[in-house]
């Protein structure tokens, strides 16, 4: 037997979905403003082993000598990417689904019990309510991620006038590491993030947009009916 559960209210999937072109078009347009000063290298010992990003990534991805098609579409979808990310917090924190996302504890344990199970290392995977360990830890975390963003591209944006955000977040330079660190972690979130739903199958992906899961429980036993009148040609006494 199948029944219908509700899982994710309506506040939570419009925030998501919104949140997934806007992020996706902040991140395009911040590689076309990176592209006139890349200056980040993974180096050891003096060996550069790779240049963010290779000439061939601008060219194949057509981003070369657009800066001021970046600044303006960045700068113009930020706002959204901000009044996006503080409803989503407000109606965590006006509805008590904060409870639901906020590491406990014992979040981190668990956590790695989750990605053991997810990696087909641990058989049972560790109880969960709406969210598992992980989930708890990730979400909490892409959340602090966005604040850190906007902190971090206040400093970037107006280091004069936000002096003090700038100070704050280690001075300019610091705080340009900071944003474009962020961004690489969205990016391997969200990989990792399409990953999970793909391997979570069709019901879960089917919740974040309808708000529902459906659910195969088993059938139930039938109570007996305690108003049939007893037998009285097996007991003419009506006694036990």
């Amino acid at each position: 037997m199948k029944i219908i559960k509700e899982k994710h209210a309506f506040a939570m999937r419009w925030t998501h979905w919104v949140n997934f072109p806007v992020l996706a078009i902040m991140i395009w347009s911040g590689l076309l403003i990176y592209w006139a000063t890349g200056a980040y290298t993974i180096t050891i010992f003096g060996q550069t082993l790779f240049k963010f990003f290779p000439q061939g990534f601008y060219e194949f991805l057509n981003l070369r000598s657009r800066l001021a098609e970046g600044m303006a579409f960045h700068f113009f979808f930020m706002w959204f990417f901000a009044v996006n990310g503080f409803l989503y917090v407000l109606y965590t924190i006006v509805s008590g689904a904060w409870r639901e996302l906020v590491p406990k504890k014992s979040s981190f344990k668990e956590a790695w019990l989750v990605v053991l199970h997810d990696l087909h290392i641990r058989k049972t995977a560790p109880p969960q309510n709406k969210y598992n360990a992980a989930q708890r830890i990730a979400y909490t975390s892409i959340i602090i991620m966005g604040f850190g963003s906007l902190f971090t591209g206040l400093a970037i944006y107006k280091p004069v006038q936000f002096y003090w955000i700038t100070w704050l977040c280690g001075g300019y330079h610091f705080a340009r590491i900071l944003h474009f660190a962020l961004t690489v972690g969205y990016v391997l979130f969200f990989l990792i993030h399409v990953v999970q739903v793909i391997l979570a199958g069709w019901n879960n992906f089917r919740s974040v947009i309808a708000g529902f899961e459906v659910i195969e429980v088993s059938a139930l036993p039938v109570p007996q009916d305690l108003t049939e009148e007893p037998n009285l040609k097996d007991n003419p006494n009506g006694k036990e």
